[in-house]
């Protein structure tokens, strides 16, 4: 089955649909470990930090994550992603989108001219682009201990069209968020690249 609409890449329906996503460059940092820890908020801080440099913005760019598990941990599909292995387990990319073509070395520029206080010598910044591909993508609102109930039945319109996930679970927040942010009214696009 091959897919004919392109969609925008911070767009997704309230219902879950099979689409074709741009081909997007970031600023990005790998974690490991729990969602919600210290650590996790703060390499958000880092890249947030680095990527309004950037894009020459003071407002707070857009934050998406991959999540994956590591090779030897059992199989998930998009239904059961966060049911089946420990999450503490997982393994994750923060991103924020930065323009096309930005190179290494102006990433590099622009962490030294960010000073953030999240920065730590063990942080390894880079450039990374997920590729245009097809995904299939929900968008969920609300608190993200309720998103079991939407990636449910984002698994179920795949798994009635025959994909199954083919890569990283991918979040996009699309409200910025803190610990203490009060989670009723966020929305967050639940994406997975399928085949």
């Amino acid at each position: 089955m091959t897919t004919t609409t392109l969609t925008e890449h911070l767009h997704a329906s309230d219902e879950p649909e099979y689409v074709h996503t741009p081909s997007v460059d970031y600023v990005a940092v790998l974690g490991d470990g729990a969602p919600g820890s210290d650590e996790f908020y703060r390499k958000k801080i880092l890249v947030s930090d680095i990527a309004r440099i950037l894009n020459k913005s003071d407002e707070t760019p857009v934050v998406e994550i991959q999540f994956w598990y590591p090779e030897n941990s059992a199989r998930v599909e998009i239904a059961d992603f966060y049911s089946v292995n420990p999450i503490p387990s997982l393994l994750y990319r923060v991103l924020a989108q930065i323009p096309n073509g930005t190179t290494d070395a102006e990433i590099t520029d622009a962490r030294t001219r960010a000073e953030s206080v999240a920065d730590t010598a063990s942080d390894e910044v880079t450039s990374f682009t997920i590729p245009g591909q097809d995904v299939v993508q929900v968008m969920h609102h609300g608190p993200f201990s309720e998103e079991f109930a939407t990636l449910a039945r984002l698994g179920d319109y795949a798994q009635g069209r025959s994909l199954h996930r083919a890569g990283p679970h991918h979040e996009i927040h699309l409200d910025a968020f803190t610990r203490t942010t009060p989670q009723d009214t966020l929305r967050t696009i639940l994406r997975d690249p399928v085949d």
